[in-house]
């Protein structure tokens, strides 16, 4: 799973689907923290744990510690967890 994050967002959420430039589709997600010793991660991470509905020992960080553009694996059933993300990102 793919997000593009936006650190110091002025609130947790998940905004909806965007679009890279290399066409592939992320997550739009904001935080609050800030993008130091890894706070905007961890806020992320613990976001995107609560939105797909399982622990956040469950969200794994692939790529990205550093970019705004970040790739998380998550685990659980692929159906049920893309259910869950595309209705906390405010799609069908």
């Amino acid at each position: 799973m793919r997000a593009r994050v936006t650190p110091r967002g002025g609130r947790d959420a998940i905004d909806g689907i965007v679009l890279l430039s290399d066409e592939t589709a992320a997550l739009a997600v904001r935080v609050r923290a800030a993008p130091q010793d890894g706070e905007a991660n961890a806020a992320l991470r613990t976001l995107l744990a609560k939105a797909a509905g399982v622990a956040r020992s469950a969200v794994t960080q692939t790529a990205g510690a550093t970019s705004r553009n970040k790739t998380f694996e998550i685990h659980g059933d692929p159906a049920a967890l893309e259910a869950r993300l595309r209705a906390a990102a405010g799609g069908p």
